[in-house]
């Protein structure tokens, strides 16, 4: 079973993805962490960002496994991360690993922006997790507090915005629902409450229901 769950930052489909992962006994990508690896590499090397060529190189050699995750998940490198992934050739390089880890057999889950649209638009089950930009900037303002890099709210939710808007608007592969997923606005769910959700829409069409 091949489960692909989209959405914007911060609306939760990270957690949720690897709860569904978890429950249902499959292998879990974080697709951001790709492009997030270029971004890192491209920022490391001083690299500038619309350097094509370099994030196309380095994406075509990267191994996740040589990474921190956590290092990977700073503001800079987020930043960086959405100005690489709209470069046509990082996201050639990086097709073949996602689509591979999809199908690898038994399944696999998957979170990012095109997981259901580009990686694997045949995924037995497809979410589309969103929320209101202020949720969404208030789960962020709230993360990064914990992380001891507070910011203040009025800057995380142009952030938001700014990112909403380029990944919305760049010509390949842009975020945007599959026709057949199934939206799940987490605005007013807690991670309980959207996690259940989320298993009543996988659940839906393997008992023969109409998905939720």
């Amino acid at each position: 079973m091949i489960i692909t769950v989209d959405g914007p930052a911060a609306s939760g489909k990270g957690t949720l993805a690897k709860r569904l992962a978890k429950h249902y006994g499959l292998p879990h990508l974080d697709t951001g962490l790709l492009y997030r690896g270029v971004g890192y590499l491209m920022l490391q090397g001083n690299h500038a960002l619309d350097d094509a060529a370099a994030a196309a190189r380095i994406a075509r050699a990267l191994d996740l496994s040589k990474f921190d995750h956590e290092t990977l998940r700073t503001d800079a490198v987020g930043e960086a991360a959405s100005l690489v992934a709209a470069i046509p050739g990082v996201r050639a390089a990086l097709l073949k690993l996602q689509q591979d880890f999809a199908r690898q057999p038994g399944g696999a889950v998957l979170d990012g922006r095109d997981t259901g649209t580009v990686i694997a638009p045949d995924a037995d089950v497809k979410l589309f997790v969103t929320a209101s930009p202020e949720e969404r900037a208030r789960r962020r303002h709230i993360e990064l507090a914990a992380r001891k890099t507070p910011a203040e709210y009025c800057e995380v939710i142009a952030d938001i915005k700014k990112r909403d808007e380029r990944d919305s608007g760049r010509s390949i592969a842009p975020l945007k629902p599959a026709s057949d997923a199934v939206l799940l606005d987490t605005t007013q769910l807690d991670i309980e409450a959207a996690f259940r959700a989320a298993v009543a829409i996988v659940e839906a069409p393997r008992a023969g229901r109409t998905r939720p």
